[in-house]
């Protein structure tokens, strides 16, 4: 037999043997770009198989409560009675000295109170604020970081450094890279699954994009209303059998061109193909909320008519449940740059008793022990008043310190790590940079950050590129 003759064949046979076939073919070829020598696990065709990790994790999953535009810890988590103290009074020039706000420019701001007053809870004795009453409850399975800190002042940017490590877009985001690491366990579901409640985050698709990753790593996007998932319906007139033989055909159209090129987004758009296909009955099972007790319904304030984030809290808890490796809830606006004693209230109640239950539901069904939950936002706010020509006074962008907590997942409850000075304006011990953050995120979940890399235009890359060191005051 010639050459030729068994290349032709070889295709033939790929392209009648149906959708799996595909799968030898790539994982027999190479690639000039691909998962960098010390990555995670062998070459593998579906770029969303479960893959082991870098050593036993404590967290299998991840529930990222992304609290954008910045909430303020001054009126939530981080109590500075001497905030009261001074309220009304310029902060100490040595505070402003070279500092770069966002929107305020007087040179020396005036000190901004909190009005709310705070009391401590549980058996760790945890300072809250009076707007958290719900929060109370799980206050004791909490750990807090105290003294976070970015680099970036404006959103877009800020974002894109917590979710994907750099503040320029192109990059995987965090969700991206832990399926990239441990794929996903869900097989009629996307491994990462995202929900926006508010307004579009000002880096858009940047804080779920696959970047240089498998496009099977993007995030994909739950729906408010109407069809969960876009272009997930079936025509009129088309039926499940039908749409069977449209994947099958055109899967076997990819395979042969698989096995040709050995393009691994190939094998991405198959499993695309597939995981559409499964995901026309899935997807409006994962929304249907009448198999959820009444009790729980209104343990989340959720009703299954209404979509607001008690609803996505819920669809959360639904979605780790069936396997998803990574769910991220939007949730804002918390830019507060003015009114915000008007405003801020508000969007506590919103969010506090929905997130209360999500710990509390994850804990009475077993699954918390093994689900990472992270709150927190871009940044912090300001201990000094941003003042208004028309509205009352808000509070503007803080890098330096802000306040973010964990919970589950093999984190130890009660833990308070960083704290800041007398008007929470400098970290005064263990300051936490975002990619110290994500280094533990991924330590966590049984991943070395500095292992799981991808090599891509001639170098290995990585979420934490080039720096980040595990908090290990976070760790059970």
């Amino acid at each position: 037999m010639s050459a030729s003759d068994f290349a032709f064949n070889r295709r033939r046979f790929l392209g009648r043997s149906g959708l799996g076939l595909g799968s030898i073919a790539l994982a027999a070829l190479l690639d000039r770009e691909g998962p960098a020598s010390d990555s995670i696990g062998p070459t593998v065709t579906d770029p969303l198989a479960v893959k082991a990790a870098h050593f036993p994790g404590t967290a299998k999953r991840v529930i990222y409560l992304f609290m954008m535009g910045g909430p303020s810890h001054l009126d939530l988590f981080d109590h500075k009675p001497n905030l009261r103290r001074f309220d009304g009074q310029p902060i100490p020039q040595s505070y402003v000295e070279g500092e770069r706000f966002e929107q305020i420019t007087q040179k020396q701001p005036t000190i901004l109170a909190s009005p709310y007053a705070f009391s401590r809870h549980g058996e760790t004795g945890t300072e809250l604020s009076e707007l958290l009453p719900h929060t109370r409850r799980v206050v004791d399975e909490l750990a807090f970081v105290r003294a976070a800190r970015t680099d970036e002042t404006v959103h877009p940017l800020a974002q894109l450094l917590l979710f994907t490590g750099l503040r320029t877009a192109g990059r995987p985001s965090l969700g991206s890279w832990v399926t990239y690491g441990l794929g996903t366990e869900s097989s009629d579901l996307p491994g990462f699954v995202a929900t926006v409640r508010g307004p579009v985050p000002q880096a858009h698709e940047g804080i779920i994009a696959n970047g240089f990753l498998d496009s099977s790593h993007h995030g994909v996007p739950l729906r408010n209303r109407g069809a969960p998932i876009l272009n997930l319906g079936r025509p009129p007139g088309v039926t499940r059998e039908g749409d069977r033989r449209v994947v099958t055909a055109i899967n076997r159209l990819n395979a042969e061109r698989l096995a040709k090129t050995g393009d691994r987004e190939i094998a991405s758009r198959m499993r695309a193909y597939e995981l559409a296909f499964r995901m026309q009955a899935s997807a409006p099972n994962l929304i249907d909320l009448r198999d959820e007790t009444q009790r729980t319904l209104d343990l989340y304030g959720a009703d299954p008519e209404v979509p607001n984030f008690a609803r996505d809290c819920l669809l959360a808890r639904r979605m780790v449940e069936r396997g998803v490796r990574f769910v991220q809830l939007s949730f804002g606006d918390w830019d507060h740059h003015a009114n915000i004693f008007g405003s801020f209230p508000q969007m506590c109640r919103e969010m506090d008793r929905p997130v209360t239950a999500l710990i509390e539901d994850l804990k009475r069904r077993g699954l918390l022990e093994e689900t990472l939950v992270i709150w927190g936002g871009e940044f912090g706010r300001t201990p000094v008043a941003q003042p208004q020509k028309t509205a009352p006074v808000g509070r503007d962008h803080h890098v330096h310190s802000f306040t973010m907590w964990f919970a589950g997942g093999g984190v130890r409850p009660g833990a308070n790590v960083g704290s800041t000075d007398d008007l929470g304006f400098h970290p005064v011990e263990d300051s936490v940079h975002i990619h110290d953050l994500q280094a533990t995120i991924l330590h966590l979940l049984g991943l070395d950050h500095t292992r799981l890399t991808y090599r891509f235009q001639g170098r290995d890359f990585r979420l934490t590129d080039v720096h980040g060191d595990v908090v290990r005051g976070l760790l059970a």
